[in-house]
């Protein structure tokens, strides 16, 4: 009997099964690919199309040039996944039924209960929410003027905090615009749990950059003008960017799986408690010991070849494989500067300048050059 394969999402988790699915299985089995949007977004590069909406074009990839042309695909919207019935539920087209499932859905924001918090920001989880900032930034700077300048405030200091501050600074630059940045971290330093050579660096391109940090100290309410903090004075916005933290999907909600915070427990093979789904990327939370896999482009891009391998073991009854995560370093961008700390195979620590700048292209362009071709990632490269 042929078996039905389903994957869901259209991020790095789901594409990247996707190309291995189409690799081992070829057309054994009927695959079919299910998003709510009919492309890729390269999402690490998502923060570039702040500061210039052309951007786009060049970091968007439609399915037809992933999907082979008897992978199926509907773009529709997941509202839940029944396990026992071995159903995907979508909010507008027919139920889908799957003999083997991948969760690779992403996240949605947290945000940790703070009073109006949800009500009055911005997220950056799409390339609808970095147009909408886009625009946002643009008209606080035209009601604004040089005397009383347009507030804008980015919460949270980790990758897309940093990374959507550097780009709304060379916005500001490029277009002479009347604006005041600050990034707000709750903790006692930006990107944090990371090497303060580290931090010291992006602390470095972030100040050089205008950037005001505001560290150690929690935000407690947001209105539509102001952030009230735990202990210090509140903090006006015009444009207030919330990046502070990730949490499942809804459509999981009823998900008869073992979850915390609607992200899917799996093992080191990505199998959930359910032998049949199988979950990678934001969605997952992976066995990894002492603590689970990052929610990182990164770490989807390396677990979906393991992942795709996965599931057609599973169905030629093969012992599954288990996935170790393979920290290969990370490059971080403040506008047209980066920052690369503890990369794979070199000798220095955490280095910025071009080698950092071409390798946080390269890295990208690898990417794309996977999911499509290197002609693609060539014509992609001036936007990355």
């Amino acid at each position: 009997m042929t078996e039905n394969v389903v994957v869901l999402g259209a991020g790095y988790a789901g594409t990247g099964t996707i190309k291995k699915l189409q690799s081992e299985l070829g057309g054994s089995v009927r695959l079919t690919w299910i998003a709510d949007v009919d492309y890729h977004l390269v999402l690490h590069e998502s923060h570039r199309v702040i500061r210039d909406p052309s951007v786009r074009s060049d970091i968007t990839f439609p399915i037809n040039q992933i999907a082979d042309p008897s992978t199926r695909f509907i773009q529709d919207e997941v509202v839940g996944l029944d396990v026992d019935d071995q159903v995907v539920e979508l909010a507008d087209s027919e139920d889908v039924e799957y003999d083997y499932v991948l969760v690779g859905l992403g996240s949605q924001t947290a945000y940790y209960g703070i009073p109006g918090l949800e009500e009055h920001s911005l997220t950056l989880k799409s390339l609808d929410d970095a147009l909408e900032i886009h625009d946002a930034v643009k008209q606080a700077s035209q009601d604004a003027t040089r005397g009383e300048p347009a507030q804008v405030v980015i919460g949270g200091a980790g990758l897309s905090g940093i990374q959507t501050a550097g780009e709304i600074a060379e916005f500001r630059d490029a277009h002479r615009a009347p604006l005041e940045i600050h990034l707000v971290e709750a903790l006692d330093e930006i990107f944090p749990g990371n090497d303060p050579e580290c931090q010291q660096a992006l602390r470095d391109l972030l100040e050089d950059a205008g950037v005001r940090i505001h560290t150690d100290d929690p935000i407690t309410e947001a209105t539509d003008e102001v952030i009230e903090f735990d202990e210090g004075e509140p903090l006006e916005h015009d444009v207030l960017v919330w990046t502070g933290g990730i949490t499942g999907r809804d459509a999981l909600d009823d998900a008869d799986l073992e979850k915390e915070h609607n992200r899917v427990n799996t093992k080191a093979n990505f199998q959930t408690t359910n032998e049949r789904v199988f979950a990678i990327g934001d969605s997952a939370i992976i066995d990894q010991g002492d603590q689970p896999a990052p929610p990182t482009a990164q770490a989807a891009w390396q677990a979906a070849e393991v992942a795709g391998e996965n599931i057609a073991r599973a169905i030629e009854n093969r012992p599954l494989k288990t996935w170790e995560h393979d920290d290969k370093g990370t490059v971080i961008s403040v506008g047209d500067e980066a920052i690369a700390h503890d990369v794979d195979m070199l000798p220095v620590d955490t280095f910025g300048g071009f080698a950092a700048k071409n390798l946080k292209k390269m890295i990208a362009a690898r990417w794309i050059a996977d999911i499509t071709s290197w002609n693609e990632a060539r014509k992609s490269w001036s936007s990355l």
